[in-house]
């Protein structure tokens, strides 16, 4: 089995008396779809957030390819190959498609001041955007205006956008949340695309996607893992059947 990219262990983090995620060990693998499902209020973007940097954990550690990053803020965690998406669309609506990949790609620049650089002269960003977007599916699309993209069109931006600063593990929180079955079905075959050179670890509600997609799939309830294995293994556990399945299974 390939060694994890990342590996997290009993992580704990709290808001005021109560614990959102209570002791959670989790592994992301580079080919691998890890999805993480439960009920509403059971810790998942939590658990993302702590990952991301975007919280802090009380307790635990994360390491990254070897490498301690529990503690690091998010845009450092970010910088060591780490790319996130958010529940609610995360773009910037007055931009074409092609600038809001081109301002996600010059963030990677190692020098200081690059929001200050004309980017027009940085052949080596326009490419990693053009290449973001059309592996996104959006070569067609690269002089809209974001705000004039489809609700399923501005999730694949944002998708791009992650992939604009050349990322190994990729957090996707919701990214199906508001998609009719077309867009839907190309996200998913857009997420398979991505695993076979990326990580991804994708937080999710559409059951019927998620078993079409995960490669592994951890379950979480009251900011617990619940079960954690193959979709058919979380497909049969009993466990899961009467925590967030229903008794009757799927």
């Amino acid at each position: 089995m390939i060694e994890p990219i990342l590996i997290a262990r009993k992580l704990v983090h709290s808001f005021g008396g109560l614990t959102a995620v209570n002791n959670v060990s989790i592994d992301c693998r580079v080919g691998e779809i890890h999805a993480l499902i439960g009920p509403n209020g059971a810790g998942k973007t939590t658990l993302i957030n702590l990952l991301s940097g975007d919280l802090q954990v009380n307790a635990g550690n994360i390491l990254f390819e070897g490498n301690e990053i529990t503690g690091l803020k998010s845009y450092q965690i970010s910088q060591r190959g780490i790319a996130r998406s958010y529940q609610k669309s995360n773009i910037f609506l007055m931009f074409t498609a092609f600038e809001n990949c081109r301002l996600a790609a010059q963030s990677r620049l190692p020098h200081s001041m690059h929001f200050f650089l004309n980017p027009d002269t940085c052949s080596a960003v326009n490419e990693v955007a053009h290449a973001a977007l059309a592996t996104a599916g959006l070569s067609g699309r690269i002089d809209t205006i974001a705000g004039a993209l489809s609700h399923g069109e501005r999730r694949q931006l944002e998708v791009a956008m992650t992939l604009a600063t050349v990322p190994k593990l990729l957090l996707l929180d919701e990214p199906l949340a508001g998609m009719g079955a077309d867009e839907s079905t190309r996200m998913v075959e857009l997420l398979r695309k991505l695993s076979a050179n990326h990580s991804i670890l994708v937080v999710e509600h559409d059951v019927d996607a998620i078993f079409a997609m995960a490669d592994v799939l951890t379950v979480m309830v009251n900011g617990m893992v619940l079960a954690s294995g193959s979709p058919d293994s979380i497909r049969s556990d009993p466990k899961v059947q009467s925590a967030y399945f229903g008794v009757s299974g799927v």
